[in-house]
């Protein structure tokens, strides 16, 4: 069975209410390939607000960036799952490196969030990828291993995640891991997974790339069997989003 292609946009901490609708606007005009899973990810103070503007666009989703490990609390300044759920999210972010590492989330913890959004009914895009220097040092499938292993252990239905491939060097620093690279860890997540779940999660579990994609690389990228999709940053802020998302048509 082949595995649907599957593009998110990650909008990070950007965009006002006039620039998200633009690029609402522009999804909800533009004709995108049916056969492509498309999600955004805008900040969580514009979750509802995005997923009405997109209510009608039947392949495109929204979802959080992050959320929470607890149902509520004494959390200042996050979000629980239920709240994403209540402002239309239907996917959450997770692991992106700049919360591993801006933020000091642990494997412990962001295997707790995993565990927590599914249990809400939440699809999890899971984020691994190792820096620069573990990449130099050949300890890339040591890291995404590890970070692999955090997830797995809080995953019950593996139809609700897609694992989201970023090395940490390539993400907003205009490199791109080149086809040939990002295929072969691409090839080596998927064998772990069939090695490690099973075979049939294996082969079925979407692996999408992320770092630096745009829509003058995204072509050769997608061409690769291993590589299911794209998480894509700063260029889902600007209109060559919808040539990404078409990369195939």
């Amino acid at each position: 069975m082949a595995r649907q292609f599957f593009v998110g946009g990650n909008f990070k901490m950007n965009g006002d209410t006039t620039s998200l609708t633009a690029i609402t606007d522009n999804l909800k005009n533009a004709k995108l390939d049916a056969n492509v899973e498309v999600i955004v990810a805008p900040p969580a103070c514009y979750l509802q607000r995005i997923s009405t503007e997109l209510s009608d666009k039947a392949t495109v989703n929204v979802s959080a960036q992050n959320v929470h490990e607890a149902g509520k609390g004494a959390f200042t300044g996050e979000i629980s799952c239920g709240m994403a759920l209540d402002c239309g999210a239907k996917y959450t972010i997770l692991g992106h490196s700049e919360r591993r590492h801006v933020f000091g989330e642990s494997n412990k913890q962001i295997g707790a969030k995993t565990a927590a959004a599914l249990r809400a009914g939440l699809t999890v895009i899971a984020c691994i990828g190792e820096k620069e220097e573990e990449r130099e040092s050949g300890k890339t499938m040591d890291v995404c291993t590890e970070q692999l292993q955090a997830f797995k252990e809080n995953i019950g239905d593996w139809n609700k995640v897609v694992i989201a491939y970023e090395p940490v060097w390539a993400i907003g620093t205009g490199k791109v891991a080149t086809p040939e690279i990002a295929q072969e860890t691409h090839e080596q997540i998927r064998a772990w997974i069939s090695a490690n779940v099973s075979p049939d999660v294996g082969a079925a579990v979407r692996i999408i790339y992320g770092g630096s994609v745009n829509g003058k690389n995204c072509g050769e990228l997608a061409r690769q069997p291993d590589i299911d999709g794209f998480l894509v940053g700063g260029a889902s802020l600007k209109p060559e989003f919808v040539d990404i998302i078409n990369v195939n048509a």
